[in-house]
Parts: structure tokens; sequence; C-alpha cells
């Protein structure tokens, strides 16, 4: 997911593609503790994603307070 692609998105789709990935990420840790995990580079990118979307979620309200 590119930065671009995220500041075209509303807070709420936003709030909703970060649950999303909360509970990929929940689901990688469960496979990866169980040995089931298969692309182990998906942790990461999920991880990067979710801190981007975090970021420019933090970004947007706070433009919107100033």
């Amino acid at each position: 997911m590119k930065a671009s692609d995220v500041r075209a998105k509303t807070l709420d789709e936003m709030n909703d593609d970060l649950a999303s990935l909360k509970k990929e990420q929940f689901n990688l840790r469960f496979q990866k503790a169980t040995g089931q995990l298969e692309k182990t580079a998906r942790v990461k990118q999920v991880r990067k994603d979710i801190a981007r979307i975090k970021t420019i979620a933090a970004e947007k309200s706070a433009a919107k307070k100033a």
C-alpha cells in the first residue's frame, strides 16, 4: 500500500483498513506460533502498512484541528 493511496482515503476508510490489517497481523502471528506461516515477509509488510495508516491519520486529524 502506497502513501498516496492512503492519503486519498477518508478517516473512516483508513480506520476500516486499519482494523482489517490488525486482524491480519493477529492471524499472521498465530500462524507463526503454530509453524504454518509461509510468507514471512508479509508480517513486516503489514506492520509497515499499519504504521503508515496511523501516521497519515494523525496528520489528517491534526490538520483538522489547526
